[in-house]
């Protein structure tokens, strides 16, 4: 019960927020930067730490000029996803638009009918993911991780599916796959892939940005699979509040590429996505939280 109550409270908060103008969210957006960086001071150590190992040759004044700017971008995707509550597709698209979908449409015209969307927490990545008219005839699936909050939760995947796209658990992502390949839905499968892989799931490791990390191999494994074409989606900040995507075919045929391959380009296109504009990268994260020594062990960061 209270799960259920706690849902209509936030929902009801971020409905009326999301009535606003997107001026007026920006203003509100100013004040919430003042909030979480000034006065909570939200994981400001973890940015920091980040920054400072990605970016050694930076300056410490310039690595604190980033730093704000990330978390000036922090606030406005905070109130560009309360957006989706209130927002028309026909806006959503010209804010988050998409350069190239007919990459897609080509590939099915030759036969395929799945393929693998790679993308990561850069722009904002919620606006890119809920509109199933962004491609002919096709359904758009995206892999989530269930949050442990029930209602926050529940709110994520009302945003998310909103405009008609559907939401599959980390946990179901290589039995529904499966199954919509096998039922040739056209479908595009949306990953994430950008942050850490669970204790048990370290099987790759390369340099990104300056560090050694581990890298979500399940995307790869799955594609190879299934013979999944994989896609990546670079994201570029045009201005505040509008984005594009730019599709760029990884590979069509993966069951052909050696081992690690796919996972490597990823790392390196999503590197080049970051290092363009590094403040539109969700820093936020303890993405380098497990770490290799020289025995091979792990030592895991506090």
């Amino acid at each position: 019960m209270w799960n259920k109550i706690q849902y209509a409270l936030i929902y009801s908060w971020v409905k009326v927020h999301a009535l606003l103008p997107m001026w007026a969210l920006y203003m509100l957006s100013d004040i919430l930067y003042v909030l979480v960086y000034k006065v909570v001071r939200y994981r400001v150590k973890v940015v920091r730490q980040n920054m400072k190992a990605s970016f050694p040759d930076k300056s410490d004044t310039e690595l604190r000029r980033l730093e704000r700017e990330f978390y000036h971008h922090f606030a406005d995707y905070v109130v560009e996803t309360i957006k989706l509550a209130h927002i028309s597709l026909e806006e959503l698209q010209r804010r988050a638009f998409l350069k190239n979908p007919e990459l897609v449409d080509k590939l099915m015209e030759k036969g395929h009918t799945c393929f693998i969307l790679l993308m990561g927490h850069y722009g904002n990545w919620e606006w890119f993911s809920g509109s199933t008219s962004r491609f002919k005839d096709s359904r758009i699936y995206q892999i989530y991780r269930p949050l442990s909050n029930q209602a926050f939760d529940r709110l994520f995947i009302n945003l998310r599916t909103k405009f008609g796209s559907f939401g599959i658990k980390k946990q179901d992502t290589v039995r529904d796959v499966i199954t919509l390949k096998k039922d040739k839905t056209r479908c595009v499968v949306i990953f994430i892939a950008d942050q850490t892989p669970s204790r048990n799931n370290l099987h790759y490791w390369t340099n990104f940005l300056n560090q050694d990390s581990s890298i979500l191999t399940g995307p790869e494994r799955l594609a190879r699979k299934l013979d999944l074409p994989v896609i990546f989606l670079d994201t570029k900040q045009v201005k505040r509040g509008y984005y594009t995507v730019d599709m760029k075919l990884i590979t069509e045929t993966p069951k052909e590429t050696p081992e690690n391959w796919i996972t490597e380009q990823y790392a390196r296109l999503m590197e080049k996505c970051i290092l363009r504009n590094p403040s539109g990268w969700l820093w936020t994260h303890k993405r380098w939280k497990y770490k290799r020594v020289d025995s091979g062990e792990l030592k895991v960061e506090s």
